[in-house]
C-alpha cells in the first residue's frame, strides 16, 4: 500500500464521498486525537446497516467504560459524520468494495494516504439485524487453519466439542483488530510484528497470522514465546505444515525476549506471567499490549495471608476479589507507564470463566498517569498487597 501527501481538505472530501458511496463497507476511527479539542470517543466506527428495508448507516461510538450505538439515514448522516471527522483522530481506515484506505495524521499535521485494491464478493458488507452476526472466521465455509487445529471439518463445520474455541478465537480477533486500528498499526509500510507471551499451543498465534495475513491482506510476522518445549515443538511443527513462514517460536522465559514488537499478547498466561509479559510489552516500546489473564494466585495467596472477613473467610470470593484487584492494578500500571487501557469482557462467561481482558494502546499523558500512580498506591495500600506488576514496572510507590 503506497502512502501519498494530501491536505486535510481533500482527506474531508475523501471520507466522505467514500463513506457516502454505494460501495461502503466499514469505517474506523481512532488513534490520538490531533484536533484542537479533545473528542469525546477514543473510537468510532461507521457501517452500513439495513433497517426495515432502508439503508442506515449505523456510528458506534466508543468511549474509555462504553459504547454507544445510534443509526442515521438521510439528511442525518452528512452533519454526524462531520462531527467525527472535525474530532482530528490520527488513523482513519475505510474499507469498500474496491478498496482499503488509510488515511494517517502524524504529530506534526501532515496527512498521508494509503489505498490498496482488493477483490471482494458482490455482496460483501450486505447487512441487516435479522442476519447472523459477522465473524472473522465464519463457519460454514473451508478454512484450512480450522482445520489444521481441529476446529472445523474440512466442510467447514465446527465439531460440537471445539464450538467454545471456536467463539473464543472469533472473538480475539475481531478485538486485535480493533486494536491494530486503535493503535494505527494497519499501514506501516512493513510487517506488523506481533510477540504473542505463553502461547502454550498456539491455537491463537496461530489464528491471528492467518487472519491479518491472508483474510484482511495486513502483512504480519508472528513470534510465539513459552517454557513449555514440547508445546513450542508442536507449535512449530504445526505452523510448518501450514506453510505460515511468517510465524516463529521460542522457547523460554518472557523476561529473556529481546525484540522490537508493535503488539504484544498474552492470553490465558498463567498468574505472574501476565505481569512478566505487561513489563516486557512496555520495555520493548510495544504500540499495544493486549492480555486475558488466567489464574491470580500471587494476591489471592497475599489476601488470604490477611484477617478475615465476611469478604475474604469464603474462599470462592476471596479468589474472585483477587481476580478484581490484581487486574485493576495491573490496568493501573499501565496508565502510568503511558497506555490508556480498557479493561473489557474477552468473551462470553459461558465459554470461559477467564473472560476479561486489558487492550492497552499506548498515549501518553501525564495527567493520565499522575491520575494512576495514585489509585494504584491507594488500591495496594488499601489491600495491603505487593503485586508482581508494580516492581516489574517499578510504580511509583510501589514497594
Amino acid at each position: 500500500m503506497s502512502a501519498l501527501s494530501i491536505d486535510s481538505e481533500a482527506v474531508r472530501r475523501l471520507i466522505t464521498e467514500m463513506i457516502l458511496g454505494p460501495d461502503f463497507l466499514r469505517a474506523t476511527f481512532g488513534g490520538a486525537v490531533r484536533g484542537t479539542s479533545p473528542a469525546p470517543w477514543v473510537r468510532v466506527v461507521v457501517r452500513p446497516v439495513i433497517l426495515r428495508g432502508t439503508r442506515h448507516l449505523q456510528f458506534s461510538y466508543f468511549d474509555e467504560k462504553k459504547c454507544f450505538t445510534k443509526n442515521y439515514t438521510g439528511p442525518e448522516v452528512a452533519p454526524r459524520l462531520g462531527e467525527v471527522v472535525d474530532a482530528g483522530f490520527a488513523g482513519i481506515h475505510l474499507s469498500t468494495r474496491a478498496e482499503e484506505i488509510d488515511v494517517r495524521t502524524s504529530k506534526k499535521g501532515k496527512i498521508a494516504v494509503g489505498r490498496r485494491p482488493v477483490n471482494r464478493p458482490a455482496d460483501a458488507g450486505e447487512d441487516s439485524h435479522n442476519r447472523v452476526k459477522d465473524l472473522p472466521l465464519p463457519e460454514g465455509r473451508a478454512d484450512r487453519l480450522l482445520e489444521a487445529l481441529g476446529i472445523s471439518t474440512r466442510e467447514g463445520r465446527v465439531r460440537p466439542t471445539m464450538r467454545a474455541k471456536y467463539t473464543q478465537v472469533n472473538e480475539f480477533l475481531k478485538l486485535l483488530e480493533h486494536v491494530l486500528d486503535d493503535a494505527g498499526l494497519r499501514s506501516l509500510g512493513r510487517p506488523v510484528e506481533i510477540l504473542d507471551c505463553g502461547c502454550g499451543s498456539s491455537h491463537l498465534t496461530l489464528a491471528a497470522h492467518h487472519y491479518l495475513n491472508d483474510v484482511l491482506g495486513i502483512a504480519a510476522r508472528i513470534t510465539g514465546v513459552d517454557v513449555n518445549e514440547e508445546l513450542i515443538r508442536k507449535s512449530a511443527d504445526r505452523a510448518a505444515r501450514l506453510g505460515n513462514g511468517g510465524v516463529a517460536f521460542a522457547c523460554g522465559p518472557i523476561s529473556s525476549v529481546d525484540a522490537k514488537p508493535d503488539v504484544v499478547l498474552a492470553l490465558h498466561a498463567c498468574d505472574t506471567a501476565t505481569d512478566d509479559a505487561i513489563a516486557a510489552g512496555v520495555r520493548l516500546g510495544a504500540e499495544a499490549i493486549v492480555v486475558a489473564p488466567c489464574c491470580h494466585h500471587e494476591l489471592a495467596d497475599q489476601l488470604a495471608g490477611r484477617g478475615k472477613d465476611a469478604l475474604l473467610r469464603h474462599g470462592l470470593l476471596l479468589g474472585r476479589q483477587a481476580d478484581l484487584v490484581t487486574d485493576a492494578l495491573r490496568a493501573a500500571a499501565l496508565e502510568t507507564a503511558g497506555y490508556r487501557v480498557d479493561v473489557i469482557e474477552f468473551v462470553a462467561a459461558e465459554h470461559t470463566a477467564k473472560n476479561v481482558m486489558l487492550r492497552a494502546v499506548r498515549a501518553p499523558s501525564p495527567q493520565r498517569a499522575a491520575r494512576a500512580a495514585a489509585e494504584y498506591a491507594e488500591l495496594r495500600d488499601r489491600y495491603g498487597v505487593d503485586p508482581a506488576i508494580g516492581r516489574l514496572l517499578d510504580v511509583t510507590g510501589s514497594r
